[in-house]
């Protein structure tokens, strides 16, 4: 018989909610639950989201208590797991991140760039407090941490939270499998053995084996070199034409720069800022997508839930982004030595790269944590690329530290998508006009 275990789901009020909530439901023999919290410092946000999530745990096991609060404490106590994914200003203010940087010729992002950087800024001091409330109430905790953008936040909590028991991950990868996996023909991303290394949003895939021990990765690159991570004809004539399309579609130009691994989509942002910046509308963004869709879809979703009293026709769904959660909490829990790609610090295991650099690389994970694989020396192309965006994230770290406005233009400068060091400047002080009372002054 298994522990049943505490979660709290840090930032409670976020779109992604419900799906965690439908994923925690769907593997209670996996991760046998007690008691679900939401917290959030916006009340009125969780609210949107927090009745229909009690009726969906109510229906599924009503032995699980379950609570939805803006007080840390009532929070934090007494909860093994902390699945964090806090969003520092909102969406508003990731409107902001996407549409300064596009005013000045440069990638408007949520993650990369001049966007990403704006918001790694907010998000460290968010992701701080958190881990403290959850060492102040339930010291034995871990925490998931899967706020954006994750390599800033991952170095932040490696130099100002070295001792803490957090886990540094992100759900883009396993998007990506999925559509390998598809691609391919086997029927779970689980069926694939793989080989990966990077930082977040920044990696390749060096080996994709079935488990015949097949490798894959000659084939699927002749795929990618036509299709991108689209699933052939069938996919280019049946999937959504949305922002998501075009960027596995375009994956195929990225092949062609390396083309002996698969690259993780996002690099198109630091390698093709020019076409990004020119097919990207100015007025209308990702984060205008998601605020006029996903949040939109969410809310109303939970919206009719909470009127019925149940959720049956729902259009609520698990989603790929919980599913790489729950694996982590029963590898910690239970001690299932699952491997897994988390961001951690490198210590050797890319050879040729910095000990102290946050990267994203395969682990065993069990009941005391995580081991890193050994990845070995990578090749100059790769570890150039890389180098340049570490120096970016910890120059944002240190200037978070430091309230360093030379910092941050120093970084703002070395980032692959911006052309130089005026246009810097210019970004940082449009980016710090937007994000007065959410950055440390800078001086």
């Amino acid at each position: 018989m298994k522990n049943k275990l505490s979660v709290v789901i840090a930032g409670g009020g976020s779109t992604y909610t419900p799906e965690i909530i439908l994923m925690l439901l769907d593997n209670l023999d996996r991760l046998p639950l007690r008691k679900i919290k939401l917290y959030d410092d916006d009340e009125a946000r969780q609210n949107k989201v927090a009745k229909a999530c009690g009726i969906l745990i109510n229906e599924k096991d009503p032995t699980i208590e379950y609570v939805a609060t803006t007080d840390p404490e009532e929070a934090y106590t007494d909860v093994d797991f902390c699945l964090a994914h806090i969003r520092v200003g909102k969406l508003p203010m990731r409107e902001l991140d996407e549409k300064i940087p596009l005013k000045h010729g440069c990638v408007g992002q949520e993650t990369c760039g001049p966007g990403g950087i704006a918001y790694g800024m907010r998000s460290i001091g968010g992701v701080l407090e958190n881990i403290d409330y959850m060492e102040k109430y339930s010291p034995h905790c871990w925490m998931l941490n899967y706020s954006n953008p994750a390599s800033i936040v991952a170095e932040a909590t490696r130099r100002l939270r070295p001792n803490s028991r957090v886990i540094n991950i992100c759900d883009m990868p396993i998007g990506m499998e999925h559509s390998i996996a598809d691609i391919v023909g086997v029927s779970s991303r689980k069926d694939l053995d793989i080989r990966y290394y990077g930082l977040n949003h920044f990696g390749w895939y060096t080996s994709i084996k079935d488990k015949s021990g097949k490798e894959l990765l000659p084939e699927l690159i002749e795929h990618m070199k036509k299709y991108g991570f689209i699933n052939g004809e069938k996919g280019m004539a049946t999937e959504n034409k949305d922002s998501w399309f075009e960027t596995n579609l375009f994956a195929k130009h990225l092949v062609a720069i390396e083309p002996t691994t698969i690259p993780n989509t996002y690099l198109k942002y630091y390698l093709y800022p020019d076409y990004v910046v020119e097919h990207t509308n100015p007025n209308y963004t990702r984060a205008n997508e998601v605020i006029d869709g996903r949040e939109t879809e969410v809310f109303s979703a939970c919206a009719e839930i909470q009127k019925n009293g149940h959720s049956k026709g729902t259009k609520l769904a698990v989603g790929i982004h919980a599913e790489f959660i729950v694996d982590l909490a029963t590898a910690l829990a239970f001690n299932t030595k699952e491997r897994m790609l988390l961001i951690v610090e490198n210590k050797g295991a890319i050879q040729n790269f910095p000990d102290d650099a946050m990267v994203e690389i395969p682990c065993i994970v069990g009941k005391d944590g995580y081991e890193p694989l050994a990845i070995g020396a990578i090749p100059a192309f790769q570890k150039g690329l890389m180098e340049q965006q570490v120096a970016v994230e910890k120059l944002v770290v240190e200037a978070w530290i430091e309230q360093s406005y030379q910092k941050l233009w120093q970084a703002l400068t070395l980032s692959q998508t911006v052309p130089s060091a005026t246009v810097a400047k210019q970004l940082l002080d449009d980016l710090m006009e937007a994000n007065k009372g959410y950055w440390p002054e800078l001086h």
